[in-house]
C-alpha cells in the first residue's frame, strides 16, 4: 500500500496560499465547499458536440468570495480561447456559472507564460498525445525535455493503465533532475490527468521541481519560525 501525500496540499498553508479564500459560518460552509467544486468540475469538464474540451489549457482555478458576488479566477495558458471574440465566451461562462449557483460571478482570468513548466498542463499535453496514439515512451521522453530545457530542476512523470494496449494494466515511470518531495522548501508542482483511449483510461501523474521557495514567493506562515533553535555543542569536563 502506498503512503503517498499530495505535493500541493502538503505545503498549503505553509509555503503555498489556499485555492479557495473565504470565510463562512459552519451552517454555510459544507454548502459553499461544494459550490467551489461544482464550479471547478463544470469549468475543467465541460465539452462540445465533438468531445473536446470547452476551456482548455486551464492549470488551476482560485476561488473568492465576499457578500456581493464570487470572484472566480482561471490560470490559462491560452487566454484568448477562454475570451473569445470580444468577451463572448467570458460572458457565456459568467452567464452559465450564475445560473447553476444562483450568485452573482466575476471571471478573471490570468496567463501562464511558461506552460512546460506547469505540471497540469504538462500532464494534459501527454494525454492529448496519447489520445492521438502517439507512443507513450515517445511522449514521455519529450515532456521530460521541454521541461528540463525550461530550466525546471527535476521532473518525474507517471503513466497508469493498459500501455501500448497491452493486457494487463502497469506503470510506467521517467524522473530527470531531483524530485525532493519530503522537503517543504521545495516548490514542487503536481498535476494528474487521464487519458481515454481505446483500451481504457490512461493515468498519467507529473511532479516538477521548480527549486527552493524564496521569501518573496512563501504565501502562507514563513517555514523558518518553524526551525527549531540550533543548541551550542556541550563542552565536557575531564
Amino acid at each position: 500500500m502506498g503512503q503517498k501525500v499530495n505535493p500541493i496540499g502538503f505545503r498549503t498553508g505553509i509555503m503555498l496560499g489556499w485555492k479557495s479564500r473565504w470565510y463562512a459560518s459552519k451552517k454555510e460552509f459544507a454548502d459553499l465547499l461544494v459550490e467551489d467544486h461544482k464550479i471547478r468540475e463544470f469549468i475543467k469538464k465541460r465539452k462540445d458536440k465533438f468531445e473536446k474540451a470547452v476551456y482548455p489549457s486551464i492549470a488551476k482555478i482560485e476561488i473568492e468570495r465576499t457578500r456581493d458576488e464570487v470572484k472566480v479566477i482561471l490560470f490559462s495558458a491560452r487566454p484568448g480561447v477562454l475570451i473569445g471574440r470580444k468577451g463572448e465566451r467570458v460572458e457565456e461562462l459568467q452567464k452559465e456559472l450564475q445560473e447553476k449557483t444562483g450568485r452573482r460571478i466575476n471571471i478573471k482570468i490570468e496567463e501562464i507564460n511558461r506552460p512546460e513548466l506547469v505540471a497540469q498542463l504538462v500532464a494534459e499535453d501527454i494525454g492529448e498525445q496519447l489520445i492521438k496514439r502517439a507512443a507513450f515512451r515517445r511522449s514521455l521522453k519529450r515532456a521530460i525535455e521541454t521541461t528540463m530545457e525550461a530550466g525546471a530542476k527535476g521532473i518525474k512523470i507517471q503513466l497508469s493503465g493498459r500501455l501500448g494496449g497491452a493486457e494487463m494494466s502497469r506503470c510506467e515511470k521517467q524522473i530527470a533532475g531531483s524530485i525532493p518531495l519530503s522537503t517543504l522548501r521545495a516548490n514542487i508542482d503536481y498535476g494528474f490527468a487521464e487519458a481515454m483511449i481505446a483500451q481504457g483510461h490512461i493515468g498519467i501523474q507529473v511532479w516538477i521541481n521548480l527549486g527552493l521557495f524564496s521569501g518573496e514567493d512563501i504565501n502562507g506562515t514563513n517555514a523558518k519560525t518553524g526551525e527549531a533553535p540550533k543548541k551550542p555543542k556541550k563542552t565536557y569536563k575531564r
